[in-house]
């Protein structure tokens, strides 16, 4: 189960209340030679040491990543976009076996992070943030659905000029968003009535602004509701949201005509959506 932006926002919220004046006693490492090898966790494994005796002064998300920063220049990224968990635990002795990094304070609390397919955990001085892919996609890069900025004018002006379909433009490194995954581009765009293969300039401005409204609504009911219903949150209570649209509508019909759901493998995945309410 991916972890995009609701998520992402929910845990660093949960993170913040809970962590910020706490002050990192100990760390420890299982199972990470895989996520090593393919660059997901620092190559050498001593830059954690950096993390002891630090005391959390903010935690933030922006797209997929969080950011943990300490008071003494160091960060703590955690992305686990292609499924992970996050768990804070009151107890140190009753955390889960279950992890990547376990981070105990001195309160006896702690965090436990795993990461269960493709996904980062990186701790960063504050002048190693700028090479890190993770933080330059999310954090300096791309609008989000979340910021002042992101309008209805700027979205409609900005994917009226793309000849790219509207996967590549909502999803991806060349995406003019960030936190959307391909999760989240079914239900966005069966909730705009837009076949998946679309270019952004071909779009009307009704259809622009359908589209910006879906995301918009979105995030906003995956965030009240506390996540997708595969999320755990920081305390592991499972999110309530269902999604319109998905793997978890194969081999049922559209709720709104009753037209069976359709595949497509496309960009990289596969996209679950209704011929007749998204007909090209």
């Amino acid at each position: 189960m991916s972890i995009e932006l609701p998520e992402a926002i929910i845990l660093a919220k949960q993170m913040h209340e809970v962590l910020v004046g706490k002050e990192i006693e100990s760390y420890h490492l299982q199972n990470f030679e895989r996520m090593q090898k393919v660059g997901f966790l620092n190559t050498n494994i001593a830059d954690f040491d950096r993390l002891i005796n630090g005391k959390i002064s903010d935690v933030r998300a922006r797209g997929n990543t969080i950011r943990l920063e300490l008071d003494n220049n160091v960060n703590l990224l955690i992305a686990p976009e292609y499924g992970g968990e996050v768990f804070y635990n009151k107890d140190d002795k009753k955390s889960s076996s279950k992890y990547h990094l376990k981070i105990s304070f001195f309160t006896k609390s702690s965090l436990t992070v795993r990461i269960k397919s493709m996904g980062c955990i990186l701790a960063l001085n504050t002048d190693e943030l700028d090479d890190s892919y993770m933080y330059k996609r999310d954090f300096l890069s791309g609008q989000s659905p979340l910021d002042e900025e992101f309008t209805s004018e700027y979205f409609s002006r900005k994917i009226s000029r793309l000849k790219r379909n509207l996967k590549s433009i909502l999803v991806g490194k060349d995406a003019i968003l960030v936190g959307i995954s391909n999760s989240a581009f079914q239900d966005i765009i069966y909730r705009a009535k837009l076949f998946p293969k679309k270019k952004g300039i071909d779009l009307n401005s009704e259809e622009a602004g359908g589209l910006f409204e879906a995301i918009k609504d979105l995030v906003q009911e995956r965030l009240q509701l506390g996540g997708k219903i595969q999320f755990l949150d920081l305390y592991g209570n499972k999110g309530k949201y269902i999604p319109k649209m998905g793997p978890n509508r194969k081999d049922t019909s559209c709720s709104d005509c009753g037209t069976p759901i359709e595949k497509m493998n496309f960009g990289g995945g596969q996209v679950y959506y209704c011929p007749t309410c998204q007909e090209p």
